[in-house]
């Protein structure tokens, strides 16, 4: 639930969702796949748009509805950084980046959600 004078623009895990999501638009920006470039810009779009949803809205239950919308999308992040680099889309070095940072923001979210769970 939003504290008092906080905005999710505030929270730690919202502003790294947003630069995953900011880099994976720069990895992608150039990939001929476009149903695979789209899926991946959306799923990494979806983490901080659902942190932000989900704060915005009235009460922990909501909050922690959207929190693990946005985690799954870190994993779908996570998912498909794997299959683009099978399919030769992205370096190990961009593999790397890519799956560090969303690990990252998952293990953020998943810490909120037990904050919340906790009161």
């Amino acid at each position: 639930m939003a504290e008092k004078g906080k905005t999710f623009e505030d929270i730690l895990a919202w502003q790294k969702a947003q630069l995953l999501a900011r880099n994976i638009y720069k990895l992608f920006r150039h990939c001929n796949d476009a149903s695979f470039k789209d899926q991946i810009c959306r799923a990494s779009v979806s983490v901080s748009n659902n942190i932000a949803e989900g704060y915005e809205k009235c009460g922990n239950k909501d909050y922690t509805k959207f929190l693990y919308i946005a985690k799954g999308s870190c994993g779908e992040v996570r998912s498909m950084i794997h299959l683009a680099k099978d399919l030769k889309y992205v370096s190990k070095n961009n593999f790397d980046k890519i799956y560090e940072q969303s690990t990252e923001v998952s293990k953020m979210i998943y810490g909120i959600i037990k904050h919340i769970n906790k009161k």
